[in-house]
């Protein structure tokens, strides 16, 4: 069973990458914010008796349901309201940023030139935006593997589905990501 420190220390460790995660997908950082807390609030209060150990899975499992369910509820208003303004999306120019994504995985001393570090931020932006286009299966196995790091067990538990779809989802996903990329020029 896990603590009340546990489940709180969790819900801080996982709480920028699930913000992260969720902006990604919905693309409305306030939308996003909301996904985040109710996910984190399900886990509290139907899971906290859970052992330490299987709040990753579980956590990864609400959050995606709970995403479902924002693009469903949306989806209803959508098609009862068909406001234009309902078709904007406020988060485009988000705070969101893969450089301080990357500053935490090198370890940089400010030993990097002007010129590196631009050629750096419009690769890293460039990335960003061709994420952002692969459909959402694809997105999400390759957010769960390669970002949240999580093994293809922990994926197709947390998606829904079986191993071989996680690998064919992250297959299809990077080579999406490398045509697109070396269209642009973009070697890596």
């Amino acid at each position: 069973m896990a603590t009340e420190q546990e489940l709180s220390d969790f819900l801080k460790s996982v709480e920028k990458r699930a913000f992260k995660r969720s902006i990604y997908h919905v693309r409305d950082e306030e939308a996003a914010l909301d996904i985040v807390q109710d996910s984190m609030m399900k886990l509290a209060q139907h899971y906290g008796d859970k052992p330490a150990a299987e709040l990753p899975m579980l956590f990864q499992r609400i959050l995606a349901n709970t995403t479902l369910d924002w693009f469903r509820r949306r989806k209803t208003r959508n098609a009862l309201f068909s406001n234009m303004s309902d078709f904007e999306s406020s988060g485009e120019d988000g705070d969101f940023d893969l450089l301080e994504t990357l500053e935490t995985l090198t370890n940089s001393e400010g030993t990097e030139s002007a010129q590196d570090a631009t050629e750096r931020a419009q690769i890293l932006h460039e990335i960003e935006l061709q994420v952002k286009e692969l459909p959402g299966r694809q997105r999400e196995a390759f957010l769960m593997r390669y970002w949240e790091e999580m093994d293809v067990a922990e994926t197709a538990a947390a998606m829904g589905c079986s191993e071989g779809s996680v690998k064919t989802h992250c297959s299809r996903a990077v080579h999406a990501l490398s045509k697109a990329l070396s269209a642009k020029g973009i070697k890596l």
